[in-house]
Order: C-alpha cells, then structure tokens, then sequence
C-alpha cells in the first residue's frame, strides 16, 4: 500500500442504531480534553482497562458485584476508544499509522481479556467454550484488517452492529449474571458458540463475495 495513502484511519461509514448518537458526543466534547492528554495517552489505558477486567473477573469468583466494576472497564475502554483518534484528527497531532496498529492490537488484547474475566467464572466443558470463543471473534477482526487491505476500505461493522453494541452486549450480560447468578447461562454456552461460528460465517461469506467481485470488475478491466 502507498504510504502516502494511508486510510486506515478512516473507517468505512458506521451503520448501527446508535452510530449517528455516538458521532454527535464525539464531536461535542473532542475539544474538552486537557492540553496534555494526547490521543497515544487514551489508546495505552486499554492495557489498563484489559489488566482491570482480568482483575475483577477473577475476583467474581467469591463475589458477582465485582462485574459492576467489569462493565466499568467496558464503559472506560469503550470512551478512550471514543476519543484516542478523533482527539488526534482534532488538533492536528495524530499518528495514525501507529495508532492504527497499537489500537487495534490491544482490541484484541481487550477482547480476550474479556473472555479470560468470564472464563474464571465457568468450570470443565464451559470453560473451554469461553475460551474457544477467543479465536472465534478473533476471527472477526483478523477478516476486518485482512479485507482492509485487500480492498482499502476499513470496515468494523456487521450485520447492522460494531463495537459499542458489543461491548453494551457484555454490560447487559454482567448485569443479568450478578441478578441471576452463573448456573443459566452454562445451559447456551454450545448455542452462543455454534451461532457465533455461524454469524462468522456469514460475514467471511460475505466479505470474500465482495472482494471476488472487486477482483472480476478488474480482470475484465484488464482484458477490455
């Protein structure tokens, strides 16, 4: 990819029921951070925030009102990921190469400390579910940064949803865990896997029927 042309931190149009809402508070309040809050800053606290729902996972154990403190986590990694690169485009400052790779990668890195918070929650078959749905929404973002640069366009929403409806997914799950205990959800672990799997497969479908048709209009460009 030219250098010079660099769109990786200009992601495709965000098309869920709350991307127009989330536009709207990133723009009113990009320019309320203090001078010395740099958008790098926002993008490392996702180590903390990774650290901290590890933590308070572990300490569910004993105790499920520590998942209040694990949908924190979610909330403050959802808000430093709100801002680390709009506050860069709004002074002017960013390092978009490296934030592309840094943001990204600790996505990862806070997607499976997720599933690892969950996992210490779980025993025997329904543990290793948990844990296999590590590589399985891994998976999702591998075929986001693999289509990006086959086709340029950086895409990260599916099937009308993207990262904030996730992480309000695992909020509400906290919350329905600290009411109603652990024992129910042990019943759908092979369901949430098997349509997980499923949705996967669907979306790497239909991403590779994008990218064969790009590749067709070209041949025939080229043989015209």
């Amino acid at each position: 990819m030219d250098k010079a042309k660099f769109t990786g931190d200009k992601k495709a149009p965000m098309k869920t029921l709350l991307s127009a809402a989330e536009r709207r508070f990133i723009d009113r309040n990009v320019s309320q951070f203090p001078k010395w809050i740099e958008g790098y800053h926002l993008t490392l606290t996702t180590l903390l925030w990774s650290a901290g729902i590890i933590a308070f996972g572990y300490l569910a154990q004993k105790n499920l009102n520590w998942l209040w403190l694990s949908s924190l986590m979610l909330f403050m990694q959802w808000f430093t990921d709100c801002f680390d690169g709009a506050l860069g485009r709004h002074r002017d400052t960013g390092i978009p190469k490296w934030g592309f790779f840094m943001d990204h990668l600790l996505d990862f890195v806070f997607m499976a400390c997720i599933f690892i918070g969950y996992s210490f929650l779980l025993s025997g078959i329904h543990r290793e579910i948990i844990l296999l749905l590590i590589p399985v929404f891994g998976t999702f973002m591998v075929s986001s940064f693999l289509s990006f640069g086959a086709t340029g366009d950086f895409k990260v929403t599916y099937l009308g949803t993207g990262p904030t409806e996730i992480r309000i997914w695992f909020i509400v799950l906290n919350t329905i865990l600290i009411f109603c205990g652990i024992k129910w959800i042990e019943k759908f672990m092979v369901y949430i896997l098997i349509i997980s799997v499923i949705v996967l497969c669907v979306v790497v479908f239909r991403t590779q029927k994008y990218i064969w048709k790009i590749d067709m209009q070209d041949k025939a460009n080229r043989t015209a």
